[in-house]
């Protein structure tokens, strides 16, 4: 009968997650306070005088949504904390303490940075970015 060679990495998957439950019911509880910031998904759409970026952030509200336009690169920032959420509460485990996401985007073209807006609805932030009129085909220097 032949041998599975996934058989032995199982098992060896299977005893590193034990090993690692062992170690981690040993860390102080001030562990679970620290914050994950995490890279959020999207979607970025041309149209012909606009970029359309649609990025999901479930669980953030818009006042914890800061969206900023610099050059030809978007900047997209979320912040929640719970920390002063039902403080009178007995935790058995508290996972849900503070979150961050962030993400850039760099653009292809040059944008109005004074016509973005943006919206939040149902944990969906839409960005919309005017793009920029054309520069001009540039100044004219005399030669002398």
């Amino acid at each position: 009968m032949a041998r599975n060679p996934f058989d032995e990495l199982s098992a060896l998957f299977e005893r590193m997650s034990e090993q690692f439950e062992d170690t981690a019911e040993t860390w102080p509880q001030g562990l679970s306070d620290w914050s994950t910031t995490a890279a959020p998904s999207l979607d970025l759409v041309e149209h012909d005088d606009e970029y359309l970026v649609t990025v999901d952030l479930p669980g953030y509200e818009k006042g914890d949504v800061t969206v900023r336009v610099t050059d030809q690169t978007l900047y997209i920032d979320a912040e929640h904390d719970t920390a002063d959420e039902q403080e009178d509460e007995h935790y058995l485990r508290r996972e849900r303490s503070h979150r961050s996401a962030r993400r850039q985007v760099k653009l292809p073209d040059v944008v109005d940075p004074d016509a973005v807006t943006a919206t939040m609805k149902h944990g969906v932030l839409t960005v919309t970015v005017p793009k920029a009129e054309p520069a001009s085909t540039g100044h004219r220097i005399a030669v002398e």
